[in-house]
């Protein structure tokens, strides 16, 4: 029971740190260019992570574990903060938050591809009734979102949860901690070489919010939430834990009406409040019987 609980709490502070992401790299990418952002972030995260493992001694992983950890880093250190920070360039980070109710949904769906389970038949019907919301929801709102936008958040989705599906695997015998720590340094030289290539000709002009939400998104979104999230992951139970993405959402348009100042419609709040419904009726019948 003790070893649950700390996997639910190590959980809900890894959540709440990164729904802080996406507002942070809205004001990131107000002044830096999104593959500049991506990578950066990237290689600061890195760094620290090499220099938690070498302070900390850690083995190596396997030569079996190279191709997930490459999964991982593709889908969560690559992926996701690259098409979002393109996202939120046509996008508010309001509406972009919407999209992130589709993530425990996404996680699921390769968590059931990779694990060879049989969810029930229900657990599709949540399913597509989730993805019609958020369908719905990008075609007919209007402020703040475009198509080009959707389709990004859309992907980014899809990219993270299969990135979250591999660390959770991976998380039982490396770590939690671990997995983004090789994961990020996997992807270390080919982020450093696109960070020199694309770095800002003039620094001058960047605003001080952009540098804080570059620091933020670099230390906490790209780590720290991910030591928090996969130590929950693998102390409380993917199934489990996995449902807290669920409050991220909420959390979210929170903070971008807090931060941002970005107007939170009743519509965003009810198609969130839906997909989450729905993501956690998929959930519920996830496992076959």
């Amino acid at each position: 029971m003790e070893r649950s609980n700390a996997g639910w709490g190590s959980g809900f502070v890894g959540v709440l740190v990164f729904s802080g992401s996406l507002p942070a790299t809205r004001l990131a990418v107000a002044d830096l260019p999104p593959l500049f952002l991506t990578s950066a972030r990237a290689v600061i995260a890195a760094l620290l992570g090499a220099a938690l493992l070498f302070a900390l001694r850690q083995p190596r992983p396997a030569r079996g574990d190279l191709g997930p950890l490459v999964i991982v880093a593709l889908g969560v250190v690559a992926g996701f903060p690259l098409l979002t920070a393109l996202a939120l360039r046509l996008v508010t980070a309001a509406h972009s938050t919407v999209f992130i109710g589709l993530l425990p949904l996404s996680t699921a769906i390769f968590g059931v591809l990779r694990g060879g389970e049989r969810p029930r038949p229900a657990f599709w019907l949540f399913s597509i009734l989730g993805a019609a919301t958020v369908a719905g929801f990008a075609l007919t709102h209007g402020g703040g979102g475009s198509l080009s936008g959707d389709l990004l958040m859309i992907a980014a989705i899809v990219l993270c949860g299969l990135g979250y599906a591999e660390g959770a695997k991976l998380s039982r015998r490396l770590g939690g901690w671990q997995v983004i720590s090789w994961a990020l340094i996997l992807s270390l030289p080919m982020m450093a070489a696109i960070c020199l290539l694309t770095a800002p000709p003039v620094w001058s002009g960047i605003g001080a919010s952009a540098w804080w939400g570059l620091a933020y998104v670099s230390v906490f979104s790209m780590l720290i939430g991910f030591l928090f999230w996969y130590r929950g992951l693998a102390l409380g139970g993917t199934a489990g834990v996995g449902q807290l993405q669920l409050l991220q959402p909420f959390f979210g348009l929170a903070l971008a009406a807090a931060i941002l100042h970005e107007p939170v419609s009743s519509g965003m709040i009810a198609s969130s409040l839906l997909v989450v419904l729905c993501v956690a009726g998929a959930r519920r019948f996830a496992s076959g019987r």
